[in-house]
């Protein structure tokens, strides 16, 4: 994707990669499995995936450490969303656009309408971080092909 970047969009690539998980990222791992109803599939992606920035893809996508995700659950606690507030969401990464995305303690991932996460309401974008996560490889392999991006 960065090799041609440049002369397509005129400027140079910004980070844009997937961060294999170091000692500290599956520590984190296993202490946000302890301390929050974080889904078996974050934990399992946490031991793996240190985190994802992908700052060039549309407005960017970003999918942040295990650590960030435990430091923003000790400062402001699990997110309670949507009409009928039974949606508590760890909030696990965002968009370029200042939305987030939560995960539910069913798995399902969620994205905010605005960019707050005082009181969001949420689009239900996948059933799983499985799918969510292709649905990200979709975004960067049409980004690849012609510039665009889905809505995710």
């Amino acid at each position: 994707m960065t090799g041609e970047f440049e002369d397509r969009h005129g400027f140079p690539p910004g980070t844009n990669e997937v961060r294999p998980a170091g000692h500290g990222d599956r520590v984190a791992a296993r202490r946000l499995a302890q301390v929050a109803p974080a889904p078996a599939d974050l934990v399992t992606f946490y031991d793996s995936i240190g985190d994802v920035t992908w700052a060039d893809v549309g407005n960017g996508y970003f999918l942040e450490p295990a650590v960030d995700v435990l430091q923003r659950l000790q400062e402001d606690g699990i997110v309670d969303a949507g009409t009928d507030r039974k949606v508590h969401g760890l909030v696990i990464g965002s968009n370029g656009g200042g939305l987030a995305y939560l995960a539910g303690p069913d798995g399902a991932v969620y994205r905010t309408r605005t960019a707050s996460l005082d009181e969001p309401e949420l689009d239900k974008v996948a059933d799983d971080l499985r799918q969510f996560l292709e649905l990200l490889e979709h975004c960067l392999t049409r980004f690849i092909a012609d510039g665009e991006t889905e809505n995710l």
